[in-house]
């Protein structure tokens, strides 16, 4: 018993690394339920989780930290629940046409590349204002050349609106979550003009640092034209709008979008860029080198500069959670400690989680922390006692950290990008390397040179250098996205693959001794598992209007154009790269609006277009009836039917490979963001 003990009491004094492991564990646990918990039933976790805590200050060596790691699981999940309750409000429960008024509080363009506004203060005809949603996103479509957005806006529009939409399939990415979280009860869309009906300065209260931050990005697109002006807007004031979808798609392909989101990468660089010159600075004037603390001095004015750089951008979760990280880290240079090390990573993480504990679920947190705890870890090890590493040349050691952190960086978050985006860049690595200097020292330290010379009104100054490394990025992603085989397309690893994969990490990185190495057969049950995960032989949309049929070349689609979103989905979590034209070419077509297939064993039959109830009833046969239409009356016979009617009620549809039937409300289950 004693020597297997030794692996955990080798783990003293580095179980703070696991709190937030324990903490997100209960957290996804939280997330994971198929019903919301009770108010009792939290109650009876939070006081589980009381006398774990007790219980395991009494404890010992041994079991003290296993019952100390289980109260905070249990306080996770009752903090995501507590979390869940704290941002209600309502949300549309119909689909709804008619005037829509508010004020501008948010704007961006949605995937179709369109503008769209997110309003607050909203009046919706005559609904009582205790329903209206607090927070509507509408695009505008059509011509809206009678609007020109402003932040504080009140504006009056018609327009189509409905609760925040569902997965795709069974089981895929649910926005209503997002939604909840971000309180937005109602997305929807215009195709006649918007008005405003009151100009923006008699509804700007609050929105002071939105106004700012649209003024400054239309002045840096002034400047610097075109998409290399647009780019370096996004990455100084966070607003995207003005990006291409051509360049952001060669940005993904190449693995360089995260250059584009103000996170990690540019709160550090901007940060350190400004302590390096407060410190370097301070060094120069030997008399009061000698009186004051420089890195002290650098690093408050650097905590200053990166809240400053978080307000501008307009506070969304991934900058938030950068400066989180940056703060932590400064934080130990102001108390005298490391400030780059496993402990900072999981405090920043701490804090995340407590914050905003639906992060967790999100993309954002799991490749920047998982891209942060790998560096943190490998260059630790690399600067180790029995290392080298200190010995070697300075221009060598500045190659190898650009090549290493590069390599690492792209290895850690490869599995997260591949599960939630299904596709790897693979020339991510090449790009990386040309791009993330040019970025750090070229496009960042100018970028700090324009923040100081904007009061002088002289930024165009810096800009116009700043300008000539965005080109570069800009080139660099054309060049790399044009390459063949620049993409790797992945199938969804389902739900339990990447969980596997980010523990058996997880374990490799934090856990001390030799038998961290364990993590490595998680890593690999984790590949297994994806591997072999099954795609559903067939799917229906939500509106019974596009099918998706698995075939030999790939699934193929029942028409080529429309409900664009769910076939897109689809096909990309199939880990196919096809378009949704070529999808349809892979299906029969089908006479008269009718198509018939077997599928998994199962008779099916599709009747879409015109005239679909009359040619319906006559076809209701053993086996599925899928209708783009209601039939009223229900179809005589024993087919079991879907039309939109019952698929309102129960999401977009799949059928195994077993010959089963799920849907989406099956898997979403009962959760207060489902419930619409």
């Amino acid at each position: 018993m004693g020597r297997l003990a030794l692996p955990f009491l080798a783990q003293r004094g580095h179980l703070l690394l696991w709190a937030p492991v324990c903490l997100g564990l209960g957290i996804g646990l939280y997330f994971g339920l198929p019903v919301e918990p009770t108010g009792g039933q939290v109650t009876i976790a939070m006081a589980a989780a009381g006398l774990a805590l007790v219980a395991g200050l009494l404890a010992g060596e041994l079991a003290g930290p296993v019952l100390l790691g289980l109260a905070l699981v249990l306080c996770g999940g009752s903090l995501g629940w507590a979390r869940t309750a704290w941002v209600a409000v309502p949300v549309l429960d119909f689909r709804y046409y008619g005037p829509v008024e508010g004020r501008i509080v948010g704007m961006d363009r949605s995937q179709s590349d369109a503008v769209r506004l997110t309003l607050d203060r909203v009046a919706l005809g005559d609904m009582s204002p205790s329903r209206v949603p607090q927070l509507v996103r509408v695009s505008l479509h059509g011509d809206q050349r009678w609007l020109t957005p402003e932040p504080g806006q009140m504006v009056m529009l018609t327009a189509h609106l409905s609760p925040p939409p569902g997965p795709v399939e069974p089981g895929g990415y649910d926005f209503r979550r997002q939604a909840w979280f971000k309180r937005i009860g109602a997305v929807g869309y215009t195709r006649v003009p918007a008005f405003a009906f009151a100009p923006a300065k008699e509804g700007q209260a609050g929105l002071a640092l939105f106004r700012t931050r649209v003024t400054l990005s239309a002045a840096i697109r002034e400047a610097v034209p075109g998409q290399p002006g647009a780019f370096a807007a996004a990455i100084l004031t966070g607003d995207r709008s003005a990006v291409s979808k051509d360049v952001m798609e060669d940005l993904r392909a190449s693995n360089l979008a995260h250059l584009l989101a103000i996170s990690g990468l540019h709160m550090g660089l901007l940060t350190g860029i400004v302590f390096a010159a407060i410190r370097g600075g301070i060094a120069l004037v030997p008399p009061v080198a000698l009186r004051v603390d420089g890195r002290r001095i650098a690093a408050v004015v650097a905590l200053v500069a990166g809240a400053g750089y978080l307000a501008l951008s307009g506070g969304n979760i991934a900058t938030e959670r950068a400066f989180i990280m940056v703060a932590v880290m400064l934080g130990a240079v102001l108390l005298g400690r490391r400030a780059i090390s496993l402990r900072a990573v999981a405090i920043a993480a701490l804090i995340v989680l407590l914050r905003r504990p639906e992060a967790l679920m999100g993309p954002g947190f799991q490749m920047s922390f998982a891209a942060t705890t790998a560096l943190v870890a490998v260059f630790n090890g690399l600067r180790g006692p029995s290392a080298h590493w200190a010995r070697w040349p300075a221009p060598v050691k500045g190659a190898l950290t650009l090549v290493i952190s590069s390599f690492v960086a792209g290895a850690a978050t490869a599995p997260f990008a591949a599960a939630h985006f299904n596709r790897i860049a693979d020339y991510g690595l090449i790009a990386n390397l040309t791009s993330v200097p040019v970025m750090g020292m070229w496009v960042m330290p100018w970028a700090v040179a324009a923040g100081v010379l904007a009061p002088l009104g002289l930024s165009w100054l810096a800009l116009a250098p700043m300008s000539w490394g965005c080109r570069w990025i800009l080139g660099v992603a054309d060049r790399v996205a044009s390459m063949g085989g620049a993409l790797t397309w992945v199938p969804d690893p389902g739900p339990w693959a990447l969980p596997m994969l980010a523990m058996g990490g997880l374990v490799v990185a934090l856990w001390r001794g030799p038998t961290r190495w364990i993590g490595v057969l998680g890593v690999m049950a984790g590949l297994v598992v994806w591997s072999g995960a099954e795609r559903p032989a067939m799917l229906i949309s939500d509106r019974g209007g596009l099918l998706g049929v698995m075939t030999d070349e790939g699934r193929g689609l029942s028409k080529a154009k429309g409900e664009s979103f769910s076939a897109q989905v689809w096909l990309e979590n199939d880990g196919d790269g096809a378009d949704q034209l070529a999808a349809a070419e892979r299906l029969a077509a089908g006479e008269d609006g009718v198509r018939a297939f077997t599928v998994a064993g199962v008779p099916v039959t599709h009747v879409s277009g015109r005239g679909a109830s009359a040619k319906a009833a006559a076809l209701c046969r053993e086996g599925l009836l899928i209708t783009s239409v209601d039939l009223d009356p229900p179809p005589p016979g024993p087919c079991d039917h879907w039309g939109p009617k019952r698929m309102r009620q129960t999401g977009a549809v799949a059928l195994t490979n077993a010959g089963t039937l799920v849907t989406v409300a099956e898997t979403a289950g009962r959760r207060p963001w489902t419930r619409p």
